[in-house]
Protein backbone atom coordinates (compact mmCIF):
# COMPACT_ATOMS: atom_id res chain seq x y z
CA UNK A 1 0.00 0.00 0.00
CA UNK A 2 2.90 2.26 0.75
CA UNK A 3 4.12 1.96 -2.75
CA UNK A 4 0.99 3.65 -4.17
CA UNK A 5 1.32 7.37 -4.95
CA UNK A 6 -1.21 9.89 -3.72
CA UNK A 7 -3.55 11.42 -6.41
CA UNK A 8 -2.89 14.99 -7.55
CA UNK A 9 -4.95 17.73 -5.94
CA UNK A 10 -8.28 18.65 -7.72
CA UNK A 11 -7.48 22.21 -9.11
CA UNK A 12 -8.94 23.93 -12.29
CA UNK A 13 -6.64 24.65 -15.19
CA UNK A 14 -5.45 28.21 -15.73
CA UNK A 15 -6.81 30.00 -18.78
CA UNK A 16 -4.39 31.64 -21.07
CA UNK A 17 -5.59 35.20 -22.01
CA UNK A 18 -4.73 36.71 -25.46
CA UNK A 19 -5.41 40.42 -26.75
CA UNK A 20 -7.94 40.33 -29.66
CA UNK A 21 -7.57 42.93 -32.58
CA UNK A 22 -10.44 45.28 -34.06
CA UNK A 23 -12.62 43.45 -36.62
CA UNK A 24 -13.26 45.10 -40.04
CA UNK A 25 -16.96 44.38 -39.97
CA UNK A 26 -17.46 47.29 -37.63
CA UNK A 27 -16.36 49.69 -40.33
CA UNK A 28 -19.62 49.31 -42.26
CA UNK A 29 -22.00 50.92 -39.72
CA UNK A 30 -19.41 53.52 -38.85
CA UNK A 31 -18.96 54.56 -42.48
CA UNK A 32 -22.73 54.52 -42.98
CA UNK A 33 -23.21 56.77 -40.00
CA UNK A 34 -20.55 59.14 -41.24
CA UNK A 35 -22.11 59.27 -44.72
CA UNK A 36 -25.58 59.81 -43.29
CA UNK A 37 -24.29 62.59 -41.12
CA UNK A 38 -22.55 64.20 -44.05
CA UNK A 39 -25.60 63.95 -46.25
CA UNK A 40 -27.78 65.32 -43.51
CA UNK A 41 -25.39 68.18 -42.96
CA UNK A 42 -25.21 68.86 -46.69
CA UNK A 43 -28.99 68.71 -47.01
CA UNK A 44 -29.38 71.15 -44.16
CA UNK A 45 -26.73 73.44 -45.60
CA UNK A 46 -28.17 73.26 -49.16
CA UNK A 47 -31.77 73.49 -48.07
CA UNK A 48 -33.25 76.69 -49.48
CA UNK A 49 -35.72 79.04 -47.88
CA UNK A 50 -39.40 78.22 -47.50
CA UNK A 51 -41.76 80.09 -49.83
CA UNK A 52 -45.37 80.53 -48.79
CA UNK A 53 -48.00 81.11 -51.47
CA UNK A 54 -51.74 81.55 -51.17
CA UNK A 55 -54.16 80.52 -53.93
CA UNK A 56 -57.91 80.29 -54.21
CA UNK A 57 -57.61 76.51 -54.63
CA UNK A 58 -54.94 73.85 -54.97
CA UNK A 59 -56.27 72.29 -58.14
CA UNK A 60 -53.49 70.25 -59.78
CA UNK A 61 -50.97 70.74 -56.94
CA UNK A 62 -49.50 67.75 -55.08
CA UNK A 63 -47.16 67.91 -52.08
CA UNK A 64 -43.76 66.38 -52.84
CA UNK A 65 -44.35 66.33 -56.61
CA UNK A 66 -45.39 69.72 -57.96
CA UNK A 67 -42.41 71.86 -58.84
CA UNK A 68 -41.82 75.58 -59.13
CA UNK A 69 -40.20 76.37 -62.49
CA UNK A 70 -38.82 79.29 -64.39
CA UNK A 71 -38.17 78.73 -68.10
CA UNK A 72 -38.45 74.96 -67.51
CA UNK A 73 -35.74 75.06 -64.76
CA UNK A 74 -36.79 73.66 -61.37
CA UNK A 75 -36.43 76.17 -58.53
CA UNK A 76 -38.22 74.30 -55.78
CA UNK A 77 -40.78 71.66 -54.83
CA UNK A 78 -44.12 71.90 -53.05
CA UNK A 79 -43.54 70.72 -49.50
CA UNK A 80 -47.02 70.99 -48.12
CA UNK A 81 -50.54 72.23 -48.82
CA UNK A 82 -52.82 73.47 -46.04
CA UNK A 83 -56.24 75.03 -45.87
CA UNK A 84 -56.42 78.53 -44.41
CA UNK A 85 -58.07 78.93 -41.01
CA UNK A 86 -61.00 80.86 -42.50
CA UNK A 87 -61.34 78.30 -45.35
CA UNK A 88 -61.14 81.12 -47.92
CA UNK A 89 -57.98 79.96 -49.65
CA UNK A 90 -55.17 77.43 -49.55
CA UNK A 91 -51.61 77.90 -48.35
CA UNK A 92 -48.89 76.24 -50.41
CA UNK A 93 -45.40 75.83 -48.95
CA UNK A 94 -42.60 75.53 -51.47
CA UNK A 95 -39.07 74.57 -50.49
CA UNK A 96 -36.75 76.56 -52.74
CA UNK A 97 -33.28 75.44 -53.79
CA UNK A 98 -30.22 77.62 -53.77
CA UNK A 99 -30.93 78.83 -57.34
CA UNK A 100 -34.51 79.79 -56.57
CA UNK A 101 -33.59 81.87 -53.53
CA UNK A 102 -32.82 84.94 -55.66
CA UNK A 103 -36.37 84.89 -57.05
CA UNK A 104 -37.79 85.81 -53.65
CA UNK A 105 -38.18 89.56 -54.06
CA UNK A 106 -41.09 91.95 -53.81
CA UNK A 107 -41.43 92.31 -57.60
CA UNK A 108 -41.92 88.60 -58.24
CA UNK A 109 -45.27 87.13 -59.34
CA UNK A 110 -46.37 83.50 -58.96
CA UNK A 111 -49.17 81.55 -60.63
CA UNK A 112 -50.19 77.97 -61.34
CA UNK A 113 -49.74 76.78 -64.91
CA UNK A 114 -52.72 74.62 -65.87
CA UNK A 115 -54.30 73.73 -69.21
CA UNK A 116 -56.50 76.70 -70.16
CA UNK A 117 -59.00 76.81 -72.98
CA UNK A 118 -60.61 80.10 -73.93
CA UNK A 119 -61.98 81.69 -77.08
CA UNK A 120 -58.64 83.21 -78.04
CA UNK A 121 -56.18 80.34 -77.66
CA UNK A 122 -55.16 77.14 -75.86
CA UNK A 123 -52.30 77.51 -73.38
CA UNK A 124 -50.21 75.14 -71.23
CA UNK A 125 -51.52 72.15 -73.16
CA UNK A 126 -48.42 70.14 -72.19
CA UNK A 127 -49.46 70.12 -68.53
CA UNK A 128 -52.16 67.58 -69.35
CA UNK A 129 -49.37 64.98 -69.48
CA UNK A 130 -46.74 66.45 -67.14
CA UNK A 131 -49.12 67.90 -64.58
CA UNK A 132 -49.56 71.42 -63.28
CA UNK A 133 -46.63 73.41 -61.95
CA UNK A 134 -45.99 76.81 -60.40
CA UNK A 135 -44.32 79.47 -62.51
CA UNK A 136 -42.68 82.73 -61.51
CA UNK A 137 -41.93 86.09 -63.10
CA UNK A 138 -39.03 87.69 -61.17
CA UNK A 139 -39.75 91.25 -62.32
CA UNK A 140 -37.56 93.65 -64.25
CA UNK A 141 -35.71 94.80 -61.13
CA UNK A 142 -34.84 92.93 -57.96
CA UNK A 143 -36.89 94.17 -55.04
CA UNK A 144 -36.61 93.60 -51.31
CA UNK A 145 -36.51 90.07 -49.95
CA UNK A 146 -39.96 88.54 -49.53
CA UNK A 147 -41.14 84.96 -48.98
CA UNK A 148 -44.93 85.37 -48.61
CA UNK A 149 -46.97 86.02 -51.78
CA UNK A 150 -50.53 85.92 -53.00
CA UNK A 151 -50.48 83.95 -56.23
CA UNK A 152 -52.18 85.04 -59.44
CA UNK A 153 -55.20 83.04 -60.56
CA UNK A 154 -54.44 83.62 -64.25
CA UNK A 155 -51.07 83.95 -65.96
CA UNK A 156 -49.96 87.56 -66.44
CA UNK A 157 -50.39 88.83 -69.96
CA UNK A 158 -46.91 90.32 -70.12
CA UNK A 159 -43.72 88.94 -68.67
CA UNK A 160 -41.08 91.25 -67.28
CA UNK A 161 -38.53 90.13 -69.87
CA UNK A 162 -40.82 90.85 -72.86
CA UNK A 163 -39.95 94.16 -74.59
CA UNK A 164 -42.75 96.59 -75.26
CA UNK A 165 -44.84 99.35 -73.69
CA UNK A 166 -48.06 99.52 -71.73
CA UNK A 167 -50.77 102.13 -72.37
CA UNK A 168 -54.10 103.09 -70.87
CA UNK A 169 -57.31 103.41 -72.88
CA UNK A 170 -60.41 105.25 -71.67
CA UNK A 171 -63.90 104.17 -72.73
CA UNK A 172 -67.48 104.34 -71.51
CA UNK A 173 -68.18 100.72 -72.48
CA UNK A 174 -65.88 97.86 -73.43
CA UNK A 175 -68.24 95.48 -75.23
CA UNK A 176 -66.69 92.01 -75.44
CA UNK A 177 -63.15 93.19 -74.60
CA UNK A 178 -61.56 91.22 -71.77
CA UNK A 179 -58.16 90.31 -70.41
CA UNK A 180 -56.18 88.63 -73.16
CA UNK A 181 -58.12 90.22 -76.03
CA UNK A 182 -55.76 90.86 -78.96
CA UNK A 183 -54.68 94.26 -80.24
CA UNK A 184 -54.34 94.64 -84.02
CA UNK A 185 -52.37 96.92 -86.29
CA UNK A 186 -53.33 96.48 -89.94
CA UNK A 187 -55.04 93.21 -88.99
CA UNK A 188 -51.79 91.89 -87.44
CA UNK A 189 -51.92 91.01 -83.70
CA UNK A 190 -49.25 93.11 -81.96
CA UNK A 191 -50.35 93.08 -78.31
CA UNK A 192 -53.09 92.20 -75.86
CA UNK A 193 -55.34 93.62 -73.19
CA UNK A 194 -53.92 93.23 -69.68
CA UNK A 195 -57.08 94.13 -67.80
CA UNK A 196 -59.53 96.90 -67.03
CA UNK A 197 -60.66 98.91 -64.02
CA UNK A 198 -64.21 100.21 -63.74
CA UNK A 199 -63.42 102.28 -60.65
CA UNK A 200 -66.48 103.33 -58.68
CA UNK A 201 -68.79 102.51 -61.59
CA UNK A 202 -69.59 106.15 -62.35
CA UNK A 203 -66.59 107.38 -64.31
CA UNK A 204 -65.03 105.93 -67.47
CA UNK A 205 -63.43 102.51 -67.67
CA UNK A 206 -59.63 102.32 -67.71
CA UNK A 207 -58.24 99.59 -69.95
CA UNK A 208 -54.59 98.56 -69.61
CA UNK A 209 -52.98 97.25 -72.79
CA UNK A 210 -49.53 96.03 -73.82
CA UNK A 211 -48.00 96.37 -77.29
CA UNK A 212 -44.92 94.36 -78.09
CA UNK A 213 -41.75 95.80 -79.56
CA UNK A 214 -41.09 96.95 -82.24
CA UNK A 215 -44.78 97.73 -82.85
CA UNK A 216 -44.90 99.95 -79.76
CA UNK A 217 -42.93 102.54 -81.76
CA UNK A 218 -46.00 102.88 -84.02
CA UNK A 219 -48.05 104.37 -81.18
CA UNK A 220 -47.86 108.14 -81.50
CA UNK A 221 -49.69 111.01 -79.86
CA UNK A 222 -52.21 111.17 -82.74
CA UNK A 223 -52.82 107.41 -82.90
CA UNK A 224 -56.46 106.32 -82.76
CA UNK A 225 -57.74 103.20 -80.98
CA UNK A 226 -61.17 101.68 -81.66
CA UNK A 227 -63.16 98.62 -80.63
CA UNK A 228 -62.91 96.05 -83.43
CA UNK A 229 -64.88 93.31 -81.70
CA UNK A 230 -67.65 91.48 -83.51
CA UNK A 231 -69.15 92.29 -86.88
CA UNK A 232 -69.71 95.84 -88.13
CA UNK A 233 -72.48 96.64 -90.60
CA UNK A 234 -72.63 99.92 -92.44
CA UNK A 235 -73.55 101.69 -95.64
CA UNK A 236 -70.80 103.48 -97.52
CA UNK A 237 -71.23 104.92 -100.96
CA UNK A 238 -74.76 103.48 -101.05
CA UNK A 239 -73.44 99.94 -100.59
CA UNK A 240 -74.10 97.71 -97.61
CA UNK A 241 -70.73 96.73 -96.12
CA UNK A 242 -69.83 93.93 -93.72
CA UNK A 243 -66.57 94.26 -91.78
CA UNK A 244 -65.07 91.46 -89.67
CA UNK A 245 -61.68 91.94 -88.02
CA UNK A 246 -60.97 88.25 -87.36
CA UNK A 247 -62.56 85.17 -85.86
CA UNK A 248 -60.37 85.69 -82.79
CA UNK A 249 -61.70 89.23 -82.34
CA UNK A 250 -65.24 88.02 -82.97
CA UNK A 251 -65.23 85.53 -80.10
CA UNK A 252 -62.73 87.15 -77.70
CA UNK A 253 -63.00 90.84 -78.49
CA UNK A 254 -60.27 93.01 -79.93
CA UNK A 255 -58.85 96.51 -80.28
CA UNK A 256 -57.28 98.07 -83.37
CA UNK A 257 -55.21 101.20 -83.77
CA UNK A 258 -53.86 103.25 -86.66
CA UNK A 259 -50.94 105.55 -87.34
CA UNK A 260 -52.01 108.73 -89.17
CA UNK A 261 -49.81 109.71 -92.08
CA UNK A 262 -49.28 113.15 -90.56
CA UNK A 263 -47.80 111.56 -87.42
CA UNK A 264 -45.04 109.57 -89.15
CA UNK A 265 -42.38 112.01 -88.00
CA UNK A 266 -43.65 112.24 -84.42
CA UNK A 267 -41.90 110.53 -81.52
CA UNK A 268 -43.32 107.29 -80.09
CA UNK A 269 -45.62 107.77 -77.13
CA UNK A 270 -44.00 107.05 -73.75
CA UNK A 271 -44.86 104.10 -71.57
CA UNK A 272 -48.15 104.63 -69.72
CA UNK A 273 -49.60 107.20 -72.16
CA UNK A 274 -53.39 107.64 -72.17
CA UNK A 275 -55.63 107.32 -75.24
CA UNK A 276 -59.35 107.26 -75.92
CA UNK A 277 -61.01 104.07 -77.14
CA UNK A 278 -63.60 104.81 -79.85
CA UNK A 279 -66.56 102.55 -80.51
CA UNK A 280 -65.88 102.15 -84.25
CA UNK A 281 -63.27 102.85 -86.89
CA UNK A 282 -65.49 105.49 -88.51
CA UNK A 283 -65.77 107.36 -85.22
CA UNK A 284 -62.00 107.13 -84.71
CA UNK A 285 -61.28 108.49 -88.18
CA UNK A 286 -63.76 111.34 -87.74
CA UNK A 287 -62.08 112.38 -84.50
CA UNK A 288 -58.88 113.14 -86.44
CA UNK A 289 -60.56 116.26 -87.84
CA UNK A 290 -60.27 118.73 -85.00
CA UNK A 291 -61.94 121.56 -86.93
CA UNK A 292 -65.72 121.18 -86.67
CA UNK A 293 -68.37 123.50 -88.12
CA UNK A 294 -71.98 123.12 -87.00
CA UNK A 295 -74.53 123.71 -89.75
CA UNK A 296 -78.33 123.76 -89.62
CA UNK A 297 -80.87 123.55 -92.42
CA UNK A 298 -84.67 123.36 -92.40
CA UNK A 299 -86.11 120.75 -94.75
CA UNK A 300 -89.74 120.64 -95.85
CA UNK A 301 -89.56 117.26 -97.63
CA UNK A 302 -89.96 113.72 -96.37
CA UNK A 303 -86.79 112.83 -94.39
CA UNK A 304 -87.50 109.14 -93.81
CA UNK A 305 -84.17 107.33 -94.02
CA UNK A 306 -82.19 110.33 -92.76
CA UNK A 307 -80.76 109.54 -89.33
CA UNK A 308 -77.90 110.76 -87.12
CA UNK A 309 -74.74 109.45 -88.74
CA UNK A 310 -75.95 109.89 -92.32
CA UNK A 311 -73.22 111.42 -94.50
CA UNK A 312 -73.04 114.99 -95.74
CA UNK A 313 -71.43 115.18 -99.17
CA UNK A 314 -70.20 117.91 -101.49
CA UNK A 315 -69.68 116.91 -105.13
CA UNK A 316 -69.67 113.26 -104.03
CA UNK A 317 -67.04 113.72 -101.29
CA UNK A 318 -68.07 113.25 -97.68
CA UNK A 319 -67.45 116.41 -95.68
CA UNK A 320 -69.41 115.69 -92.51
CA UNK A 321 -72.17 113.79 -90.77
CA UNK A 322 -75.73 114.42 -89.68
CA UNK A 323 -75.88 114.80 -85.90
CA UNK A 324 -79.56 115.49 -85.35
CA UNK A 325 -82.99 115.27 -87.02
CA UNK A 326 -85.80 117.12 -85.23
CA UNK A 327 -89.39 117.92 -86.24
CA UNK A 328 -90.30 121.60 -85.73
CA UNK A 329 -93.97 122.72 -85.71
CA UNK A 330 -94.97 126.38 -85.94
CA UNK A 331 -97.94 126.72 -83.60
CA UNK A 332 -99.00 130.03 -85.16
CA UNK A 333 -99.60 128.90 -88.72
CA UNK A 334 -99.52 125.12 -88.17
CA UNK A 335 -96.69 124.49 -90.63
CA UNK A 336 -94.08 121.82 -89.99
CA UNK A 337 -90.48 121.47 -91.05
CA UNK A 338 -87.53 119.29 -90.09
CA UNK A 339 -84.45 120.79 -88.46
CA UNK A 340 -81.36 118.90 -89.60
CA UNK A 341 -78.16 119.54 -87.66
CA UNK A 342 -74.87 118.68 -89.34
CA UNK A 343 -71.25 118.58 -88.26
CA UNK A 344 -68.89 119.48 -91.09
CA UNK A 345 -65.17 118.73 -91.12
CA UNK A 346 -63.51 121.02 -93.67
CA UNK A 347 -60.20 119.21 -93.19
CA UNK A 348 -61.64 116.33 -95.20
CA UNK A 349 -61.16 118.43 -98.34
CA UNK A 350 -58.93 121.30 -97.18
CA UNK A 351 -55.38 120.89 -95.89
CA UNK A 352 -55.05 123.27 -92.95
CA UNK A 353 -51.52 123.61 -91.65
CA UNK A 354 -50.73 123.87 -87.95
CA UNK A 355 -50.26 127.65 -88.21
CA UNK A 356 -53.00 128.26 -90.77
CA UNK A 357 -55.51 130.97 -89.92
CA UNK A 358 -59.07 129.67 -89.88
CA UNK A 359 -61.32 131.93 -92.01
CA UNK A 360 -64.71 133.18 -90.84
CA UNK A 361 -67.10 130.26 -91.53
CA UNK A 362 -70.13 132.51 -92.05
CA UNK A 363 -68.31 134.61 -94.65
CA UNK A 364 -67.03 131.50 -96.43
CA UNK A 365 -70.48 129.91 -96.60
CA UNK A 366 -72.02 133.20 -97.73
CA UNK A 367 -69.71 133.13 -100.77
CA UNK A 368 -70.71 129.52 -101.41
CA UNK A 369 -74.41 130.41 -101.19
CA UNK A 370 -73.88 133.39 -103.52
CA UNK A 371 -72.46 130.92 -106.05
CA UNK A 372 -75.60 128.78 -105.76
CA UNK A 373 -74.81 126.28 -103.00
CA UNK A 374 -77.94 124.80 -101.45
CA UNK A 375 -78.73 121.96 -99.06
CA UNK A 376 -80.47 119.09 -100.85
CA UNK A 377 -81.88 115.81 -99.60
CA UNK A 378 -80.52 112.90 -101.63
CA UNK A 379 -80.93 109.13 -101.65
CA UNK A 380 -77.85 107.14 -100.74
CA UNK A 381 -79.33 103.71 -101.43
CA UNK A 382 -82.61 103.10 -103.24
CA UNK A 383 -82.86 99.54 -101.88
CA UNK A 384 -82.61 100.41 -98.19
CA UNK A 385 -84.01 103.93 -98.50
CA UNK A 386 -80.97 105.42 -96.79
CA UNK A 387 -80.83 109.20 -97.26
CA UNK A 388 -77.97 111.70 -97.22
CA UNK A 389 -77.45 115.45 -97.33
CA UNK A 390 -75.92 116.95 -100.47
CA UNK A 391 -74.35 120.40 -100.67
CA UNK A 392 -75.22 120.99 -104.33
CA UNK A 393 -74.48 123.96 -106.61
CA UNK A 394 -77.39 125.47 -108.55
CA UNK A 395 -76.27 128.48 -110.64
CA UNK A 396 -79.93 129.47 -111.17
CA UNK A 397 -80.72 129.55 -107.44
CA UNK A 398 -82.16 132.84 -106.22
CA UNK A 399 -80.10 134.98 -103.83
CA UNK A 400 -80.14 133.91 -100.18
CA UNK A 401 -78.51 135.09 -96.98
CA UNK A 402 -76.59 132.94 -94.50
CA UNK A 403 -77.66 133.48 -90.89
CA UNK A 404 -76.51 132.24 -87.49
CA UNK A 405 -78.63 130.33 -85.00
CA UNK A 406 -77.19 129.42 -81.62
CA UNK A 407 -73.63 129.32 -82.95
CA UNK A 408 -74.66 127.24 -85.97
CA UNK A 409 -74.69 128.38 -89.60
CA UNK A 410 -78.13 128.20 -91.22
CA UNK A 411 -77.97 127.22 -94.90
CA UNK A 412 -80.91 127.50 -97.33
CA UNK A 413 -82.66 124.32 -98.47
CA UNK A 414 -83.66 123.42 -102.01
CA UNK A 415 -85.55 120.27 -103.05
CA UNK A 416 -83.26 118.00 -104.99
CA UNK A 417 -83.20 114.59 -106.58
CA UNK A 418 -86.58 112.88 -106.51
CA UNK A 419 -88.06 115.76 -104.56
CA UNK A 420 -87.05 118.15 -107.34
CA UNK A 421 -88.64 115.88 -109.94
CA UNK A 422 -91.82 115.72 -107.90
CA UNK A 423 -91.79 119.50 -107.49
CA UNK A 424 -91.31 119.98 -111.25
CA UNK A 425 -94.07 117.49 -111.93
CA UNK A 426 -96.34 119.35 -109.53
CA UNK A 427 -95.45 122.64 -111.22
CA UNK A 428 -96.23 121.22 -114.65
CA UNK A 429 -99.48 119.77 -113.31
CA UNK A 430 -100.43 123.18 -111.91
CA UNK A 431 -99.75 124.87 -115.22
CA UNK A 432 -101.74 122.22 -117.04
CA UNK A 433 -104.63 122.75 -114.64
CA UNK A 434 -104.61 126.45 -115.48
CA UNK A 435 -105.02 125.83 -119.23
CA UNK A 436 -108.59 126.65 -120.61
CA UNK A 437 -109.34 123.17 -121.88
CA UNK A 438 -113.14 123.87 -122.05
CA UNK A 439 -112.71 126.95 -124.22
CA UNK A 440 -110.21 125.12 -126.44
CA UNK A 441 -112.67 122.24 -126.81
CA UNK A 442 -115.55 124.58 -127.71
CA UNK A 443 -113.44 126.35 -130.33
CA UNK A 444 -112.33 123.01 -131.75
CA UNK A 445 -115.95 121.84 -132.01
CA UNK A 446 -116.89 125.07 -133.81
CA UNK A 447 -113.96 124.63 -136.20
CA UNK A 448 -114.94 121.04 -136.98
CA UNK A 449 -118.58 122.07 -137.51
CA UNK A 450 -117.57 124.86 -139.88
CA UNK A 451 -115.26 122.51 -141.81
CA UNK A 452 -118.01 119.91 -142.06
CA UNK A 453 -120.47 122.49 -143.41
CA UNK A 454 -117.98 123.81 -145.93
CA UNK A 455 -117.12 120.34 -147.25
CA UNK A 456 -120.80 119.46 -147.63
CA UNK A 457 -121.80 122.57 -149.65
CA UNK A 458 -122.67 122.53 -153.43
CA UNK A 459 -119.78 124.81 -154.29
CA UNK A 460 -117.30 122.44 -152.65
CA UNK A 461 -118.78 119.47 -154.52
CA UNK A 462 -118.55 121.36 -157.86
CA UNK A 463 -114.99 122.35 -157.07
CA UNK A 464 -114.06 118.77 -156.32
CA UNK A 465 -115.65 117.64 -159.65
CA UNK A 466 -113.70 120.25 -161.60
CA UNK A 467 -110.54 119.20 -159.81
CA UNK A 468 -111.15 115.58 -160.81
CA UNK A 469 -111.67 116.55 -164.47
CA UNK A 470 -108.47 118.60 -164.41
CA UNK A 471 -106.51 115.65 -163.04
CA UNK A 472 -107.87 113.39 -165.79
CA UNK A 473 -106.82 115.90 -168.48
CA UNK A 474 -103.34 116.16 -166.99
CA UNK A 475 -103.05 112.37 -166.96
CA UNK A 476 -103.98 112.19 -170.67
CA UNK A 477 -101.38 114.83 -171.51
CA UNK A 478 -98.68 112.93 -169.65
CA UNK A 479 -99.52 109.72 -171.50
CA UNK A 480 -99.14 111.55 -174.84
CA UNK A 481 -95.78 112.92 -173.85
CA UNK A 482 -94.66 109.45 -172.82
CA UNK A 483 -95.62 108.03 -176.22
CA UNK A 484 -93.76 110.81 -178.08
CA UNK A 485 -90.64 110.97 -175.96
CA UNK A 486 -90.61 107.70 -173.98
CA UNK A 487 -88.01 104.93 -174.18
CA UNK A 488 -89.85 103.13 -177.02
CA UNK A 489 -90.66 106.28 -179.04
CA UNK A 490 -89.24 107.21 -182.50
CA UNK A 491 -87.66 110.26 -180.92
CA UNK A 492 -85.57 108.11 -178.58
CA UNK A 493 -84.41 105.84 -181.47
CA UNK A 494 -83.43 108.80 -183.70
CA UNK A 495 -81.58 110.39 -180.83
CA UNK A 496 -79.66 107.14 -180.27
CA UNK A 497 -78.58 107.01 -183.97
CA UNK A 498 -77.43 110.63 -183.89
CA UNK A 499 -75.33 109.98 -180.81
CA UNK A 500 -73.76 106.90 -182.45
CA UNK A 501 -72.82 108.86 -185.60
CA UNK A 502 -71.41 111.68 -183.52
CA UNK A 503 -69.26 109.22 -181.62
CA UNK A 504 -67.86 107.76 -184.88
CA UNK A 505 -67.08 111.27 -186.16
CA UNK A 506 -65.20 112.09 -182.98
CA UNK A 507 -63.13 108.91 -183.31
CA UNK A 508 -62.19 109.84 -186.92
CA UNK A 509 -61.17 113.34 -185.85
CA UNK A 510 -59.04 111.87 -183.08
CA UNK A 511 -57.26 109.57 -185.58
CA UNK A 512 -56.65 112.50 -187.96
CA UNK A 513 -55.28 114.64 -185.17
CA UNK A 514 -52.90 111.89 -184.13
CA UNK A 515 -51.64 111.46 -187.73
CA UNK A 516 -51.05 115.18 -188.23
CA UNK A 517 -49.11 115.35 -184.99
CA UNK A 518 -46.84 112.60 -186.26
CA UNK A 519 -46.66 113.85 -189.95
CA UNK A 520 -47.18 117.61 -190.06
CA UNK A 521 -45.89 117.79 -193.71
CA UNK A 522 -49.04 116.01 -194.78
CA UNK A 523 -50.84 119.35 -194.55
CA UNK A 524 -48.76 120.59 -197.55
CA UNK A 525 -47.88 117.46 -199.50
CA UNK A 526 -50.75 115.13 -198.70
CA UNK A 527 -50.70 111.71 -197.12
CA UNK A 528 -48.15 110.26 -199.61
CA UNK A 529 -46.14 113.41 -200.17
CA UNK A 530 -42.63 113.94 -198.82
Amino acid sequence: MSDQQAPPPNTPPRAKLRRQSFHLVWLIPIVAAIIAGYLGYRTIMERGPLLTLSFVNADGLTAGQTQLKYKAVALGTVEGIDLAKDNSHVIVRVRMNDVGERFLNSNARFWVVRPRLNFSDISAFETIVSGAYISVDPGKTRGAYKDHFTGLETPPGVRSDEPGRTYTLTANTIGSINSGSPIFYRDVPVGEVLGYDIGNGIGPIKISIFIRAPFDDLVREDSRFWNSSGVAFGIKGGVLQLQLQSIQALVAGGISFSLPHAALDDKPSPNGADFRLYSSQQQAESSAYDTQIQVVSYITSDVSGLTPGSPVTALGIQVGDVTGVELMVDQKNGTAKVKVTMQLQPQRILSLGPNAKTPDPQAVFQRFVDNGMRVELGTQNYVTGQKEINLAIDPKAPPAKVTMEGGAIVLPYKPGGLDALMANAADITGKVDQMPFKQIGDNLNKLLATANGTLGSAQTKALLKNLSDTLKTANTTLQGLNQGFGNDSDFQRSLQQILTQANATLQSLQALTTYLNQHPQAVLFGRSGK
